[in-house]
């Protein structure tokens, strides 16, 4: 078995896109309207309108509703990611920091509020 990806389920998905495309630095793969991925050496992160889960009826993923999760990005440098990134940050819940552990961690909110972690490991 592989990871191959983390979807985020959405009602906008244009709007999370265009976050993730400024986060990321690079343009979204848009195969159908509903759809859009990103993809890394790591992995995926993907973006699926709320029409692509509606199969499930109510237990479907509610867009917006995300409370226990926290999508990481390594970066090299955090500071200057999130100088780079500030102007267009709605929601910041941390500035850059270093953590008890030695990460440097910044943390943001994407536009339908899900916890989005730009780190540094230590040197």
């Amino acid at each position: 078995m592989e990871f191959a990806s983390i979807r985020i389920i959405t009602d906008d998905v244009d709007r999370l896109v265009t976050f993730y495309e400024t986060v990321l630095g690079v343009a979204a793969t848009r195969p159908a309207p509903v759809f859009a991925e990103f993809r890394t050496s790591a992995g995926t992160l993907a973006i699926g309108s709320s029409a692509t889960v509606a199969m499930l009826g109510d237990r479907a993923p509610r867009p917006g509703q995300n409370d226990s999760v926290i999508i990481e990005l390594q970066v090299g440098d955090v500071d200057a990611e999130f100088a780079r990134l500030r102007s267009s940050l709605d929601d910041v819940v941390l500035e850059p920091t270093t953590m008890p552990w030695g990460n440097r961690s910044a943390l943001v909110r994407d536009p339908d509020g899900n916890l989005v972690n730009l780190f540094a490991r230590p040197a």
